[in-house]
């Protein structure tokens, strides 16, 4: 997915290269600086978000959304009153559809999640708020946590942990960032719940077929949880 953002990133820089050229030798006369431009920043990565981060599609959707309306304001298309009637509703049946894919496409990971879930040490819970925490389980034996990182980070250590059967880690990270890091030898599953977020596995595992399963719920608002 890296690669297929950074080609896309590639192709625009290229485009307004083009453009800059083209009107710098009168080949053409192109206005970057159209009205409403700025909306661009919202609609180019949500766009490019889009199709190389699959997962969490809603919360590039709604950024599309959010910067079209904006520049159809912007261009006098629509008002900005209307605007702001509209795009609360779409925001809300986006949303709404959103928890019906989810549901019905992610029943496997759900039943997984809420059996470990039913035997989890509630006691294993941290949060980082306003501040940072990191938690090294080397030699130790983890069978799963909560975490949660508000306006903090939180990164958990894995990589020399000895886990030995399935595990779930409830991470919430609301405006902070959580990293987890996971050892070789185990299978990773993400569930992301993102708004303005993200939750993304960048491991390259390629563990055995009796390997654990560490389970990644997450959920991510102005903020993203980390598998790498």
């Amino acid at each position: 997915m890296k690669k297929i953002s950074a080609v896309m990133w590639g192709l625009v820089l290229i485009a307004v290269g083009v453009i800059l050229c083209g009107n710098a030798l009168g080949w053409f006369n192109v206005d970057l600086f159209f009205k409403g431009w700025w909306t661009l920043f919202i609609i180019v990565p949500c766009t490019i978000g889009l199709f190389t981060n699959i997962k969490d599609w809603l919360g590039n959707l709604i950024g599309i959304i959010v910067g079209v309306c904006l520049l159809l304001a912007c261009q006098d298309v629509i008002s900005f009153g209307s605007l702001w009637k509209l795009l609360l509703p779409a925001i809300i049946i986006l949303i709404g559809l959103s928890i019906i894919i989810k549901t019905l496409f992610s029943r496997k990971f759900d039943k997984a999640v809420y059996k470990l879930n039913e035997k989890f040490n509630k006691d294993e819970e941290s949060g980082a708020v306003f501040g940072s925490i990191n938690i090294n389980m080397a030699g130790k034996e983890f069978k799963g946590k909560t975490i949660n990182a508000i306006f903090g980070g939180f990164k958990l250590d894995l990589r020399e942990a000895k886990i030995k059967e399935d595990v779930i880690i409830n991470a919430t990270a609301i405006f902070g960032g959580i990293e987890i890091n996971p050892p070789e030898n185990v299978a990773i599953e993400t569930k992301s719940n993102s708004f303005f977020g993200g939750v993304s596995n960048k491991t390259k595992n390629i563990p055995k077929k009796d390997a654990p399963t560490i389970y990644v719920n997450g959920t991510a608002l102005f903020g993203g949880v980390e598998v790498k």
